[in-house]
């Protein structure tokens, strides 16, 4: 059995499509789960519930931390670490892998301009403080022998199933209704974003590869990484509209956050956006021998899924 813990988003559905290549014994955890295949098991679970968390990990093979909890740090603060406790108690209670989908919000200021898996936990930010405690915990409980575990990293991502992501709601959302695209601060430097298929799959083989564990991996994604104003480029060509952008600045982040809560939690992140951001994949391609989908077939595919 194969469990994937925050089964609705984006990310956990392409994860459950991924799946299907090694197993048919898939259980899918949520409030509210949905089937992405035939024989998916459904598990309805608040995986704020500890109790639940250890059912949902009980009888699993690999368990895979999908999870998105809204986007504030407050609600992060409470929820994260607590999350990641009871699923490494539970995992380790059971003999279950964990596989946890991280972003690489634990990494910090200038460190952002070239990720890799040996790059610092440095935070600059109180979420990316959240995401330093939770990888900490996972890696003292390999180290400790405690469990078997990936910390698998991506970028900002963006893909068909749209739920939540700063790229499609900055382009996309703005292209579609005739408005003009929007980016943070430095629309002019590069910033690597990964497409949600992808990420499923590379999550998926990783899941299922046994000497991949307990080891951090950086999810495949496109070398090239584009600025935010070719990024525009990209969505407005296939979408047949012009390419104009508009920049928000850091202090306009900072002001109009005061009226729109978003833009307020955006404002700590504001150095993913005003220098290069570029995430660097190169161990994982070279060790699948995996060519991730290009940046402008991936927009493409996007588009066409939404129109």
């Amino acid at each position: 059995m194969q469990t994937i813990l925050g089964a609705g988003g984006a990310i956990g559905i392409e994860l459950a499509k991924a799946l299907t290549t090694y197993t048919t014994d898939i259980r899918l955890v949520s409030r509210n789960p949905k089937a992405v295949n035939p024989t998916d098991l459904l598990f309805p679970a608040d995986l704020t519930d500890a109790a639940r968390i250890d059912q949902a990990v009980a009888g699993s093979e690999v368990c895979y931390v999908t999870v998105g909890f809204d986007y504030k740090t407050k609600l992060w603060q409470e929820r994260w670490p607590a999350l990641i406790r009871n699923v490494v108690a539970s995992c380790a209670k059971h003999n279950a892998k964990l596989v946890f989908f991280d972003n690489v919000y634990a990494i910090g200021g200038d460190n952002v301009q070239h990720i890799t898996e040996t790059s610092p936990i440095s935070p600059t930010s109180k979420k990316g403080e959240v995401r330093a405690t939770v990888d900490r915990h996972i890696l003292e409980a390999v180290e400790k022998g405690s469990i078997s575990a990936i910390i698998a990293r991506s970028p900002d991502f963006f893909g068909p199933v749209k739920a939540t992501s700063i790229t499609m709601n900055l382009i996309y959302d703005n292209l579609v209704k005739g408005k003009t695209a929007q980016w943070f601060c430095n629309a002019n430097v590069p910033h690597s974003t990964g497409y949600t298929p992808d990420l499923g799959k590379g999550t998926a083989i990783l899941g299922n590869t046994p000497d991949a564990f307990n080891a951090v991996w950086n999810l495949p994604v496109d070398d090239q990484a584009p600025t935010g104003q070719e990024w525009v480029k990209l969505f407005a060509h296939e979408m047949h509209t012009k390419d104009g952008c508009q920049t928000l600045p850091a202090w306009g982040l900072w002001t109009l956050g005061l009226f729109v809560p978003i833009l307020k939690e955006m404002y700590e992140m504001r150095y993913q956006y005003d220098r290069p951001y570029y995430f660097d994949s190169s161990k994982f391609r070279n060790r699948f021998n995996y060519t991730p989908t290009t940046n402008a077939e991936a927009v493409r595919e996007t588009v066409n899924a939404l129109r």
